[in-house]
C-alpha cells in the first residue's frame, strides 16, 4: 500500500508495516501500526460519512492543540487529516503508550477531574470548534417518543419518570454553555507508565452543560460494586475543582444531573442491546443504571 501520510518532525508516515487489530468503538475499527519512524493507529470509521469524518478529525486536532492530552492526528501528503481507504473514510493517529484501567485507580480520579475541568475551560470560538453541535448526550424528542413502545413497560415508566423529574430541576437554573467531552468513561482513558493519563474518542463532543458531563464521568468513574461511591466521586469532583470552581448551587444540584446522565445510559442500552443490537448477553445492562440511580437517590433530600 502507498504511503498517503506526510513527512513530519517525527519521519516518514506509512501504511506498509504489520497492522494489529486492537479494541474501538462499536461500529469503527482501529489498528496499531508499528513503523520505523513510530507507531500509530489506523481508525477506520465504518459510521461516518467523510463530512463526520473531517468534523471529528477536526475536534480531535483542536483538543489537542488546545493542550488536552489526547492522540494527534497525522496529516496526509496533502495536509488532510481524514483520507479515504477502500471507500471508507480513515483518520491516522500517533500511538499514546499506555493501558486501560478499569476501574481506574482511586489515586488517578482527581487527575481525570481535572483534564474534565481543562475540558470545560476551552474556548470553542476556534475556527475548528465552531461547529460543535449541541447538547448531544441527552434524548430527544425522537428518543423520548420511543419510550412509551418498550417492550418493559415498568423500564418506560421509570424512564419517563426520571426524565420529568430532571427537567422540573432543570427548569429553576440557567446552566452554563461548555466544550463537553460527553463519555469520560474508564475505556477513553489510557494511563502511561507514569500515571499520565490521556483522553480518546471525541465523538460525543458538544456544547452542554459541564455539569451533565461531570455526572456523565461520575457516572462512568465514580461506581464501586454497581453503586455510587461517595469516595470516587469526592476524589474526582475534587480534581475538577482545582481547575474550574463549582459554587455551593452547583454541588447541591450535581446530583440529579449525575441520575440524568444515568438515566441516559439507561436508555441507550435498552435500544442498543434489545431493539438494534439484540444481544441476550447484554440484554439486563440497562437495569444496572436503575441500581445506581437508587444510590444517588439515598444521598438526596426528600424533596429533590
Amino acid at each position: 500500500m502507498r504511503s498517503i501520510w506526510r513527512r513530519s518532525q517525527r519521519g516518514t508516515h506509512s501504511t506498509s508495516p504489520g497492522w494489529l487489530l486492537c479494541r474501538g468503538g462499536a461500529a469503527n475499527s482501529s489498528f496499531h501500526l508499528s513503523a520505523s519512524s513510530g507507531e500509530f493507529v489506523l481508525t477506520i470509521l465504518d459510521n461516518h460519512d467523510i463530512s463526520s469524518a473531517k468534523r471529528l478529525a477536526a475536534h480531535t486536532q483542536a483538543v489537542f492543540e488546545l493542550g488536552v492530552p489526547t492522540t494527534e492526528v497525522v496529516p496526509t501528503v496533502n495536509g488532510d487529516l481524514v483520507t479515504i481507504l477502500e471507500g471508507r473514510p480513515a483518520i491516522l493517529k500517533y500511538w499514546i503508550a499506555g493501558e486501560v484501567q478499569d476501574p481506574l485507580p482511586l489515586s488517578l480520579l482527581p487527575a481525570a477531574g481535572r483534564i474534565l475541568a481543562q475540558i470545560h475551560q476551552l474556548a470553542f470560538h476556534v475556527p475548528e470548534l465552531r461547529d460543535i453541535p449541541p447538547g448531544t448526550r441527552r434524548l430527544s424528542v425522537t428518543h423520548e417518543s420511543a419510550i412509551p413502545h418498550f417492550a418493559d413497560k415498568e423500564f418506560g415508566f421509570w424512564l419517563s419518570a426520571q426524565l420529568e423529574r430532571v427537567r422540573r430541576a432543570e427548569a429553576n437554573r440557567e446552566p452554563a454553555k461548555k466544550l463537553v467531552h460527553g463519555d469520560l468513561f474508564a475505556d477513553n482513558l489510557v494511563v502511561s507508565g507514569d500515571g499520565q493519563i490521556s483522553v480518546l474518542d471525541w465523538e460525543t463532543i458538544s456544547l452542554d452543560d459541564p455539569l451533565l458531563d461531570l455526572g456523565m464521568t461520575i457516572v462512568g468513574l465514580g461506581q464501586e460494586g454497581g453503586l455510587l461511591s461517595p469516595v470516587r466521586m469526592d476524589a474526582l469532583v475534587a480534581g475538577y475543582r482545582e481547575i474550574r470552581a463549582l459554587d455551593e448551587a452547583d454541588l447541591i444540584f450535581l446530583p440529579i444531573e449525575v441520575i440524568n446522565a444515568a438515566v441516559i445510559i439507561a436508555y441507550h442500552r435498552y435500544v442498543r442491546h434489545n431493539i438494534r443490537f439484540p444481544d441476550p448477553s447484554k440484554s439486563e445492562s440497562y437495569l444496572e443504571m436503575i441500581k445506581f440511580v437508587g444510590s444517588v437517590e439515598e444521598g438526596l433530600p426528600a424533596s429533590a
